[in-house]
């Protein structure tokens, strides 16, 4: 499980939404790490020739992970942290 710098996780979880489903996820964890525990393997798909994309480096090098979320826009799932309520989506038209 991967941890954003400077967060301290606490006892208890949390959940956000992908794709209409409910995701498990505690606190400080990045919604990366709680969508693959969750089995998710795919982020997004490319735009030309609608490829699956998921994770690649885990640390916020590469886009293959980019996920959408409300509010905020496409964004590297492995450094945005999971708040509890969170609607994220496939990034397939945005990234």
């Amino acid at each position: 499980m991967r941890f954003i710098p400077g967060v301290v996780p606490n006892a208890g979880t949390l959940s956000f939404s992908f794709e209409g489903n409910e995701i498990p996820a505690r606190p400080g964890e990045t919604v990366a790490s709680a969508l693959m525990r969750a089995g998710v393997p795919v982020l997004r798909r490319t735009r030309i020739e609608n490829q699956p994309r998921g994770y690649f480096c885990g640390m916020g090098i590469c886009w293959e992970c980019a996920v959408f979320v409300e509010g905020t826009g496409v964004v590297r799932s492995c450094g945005e942290p999971a708040r509890p309520g969170m609607v994220v989506r496939l990034a397939e038209a945005e990234v």
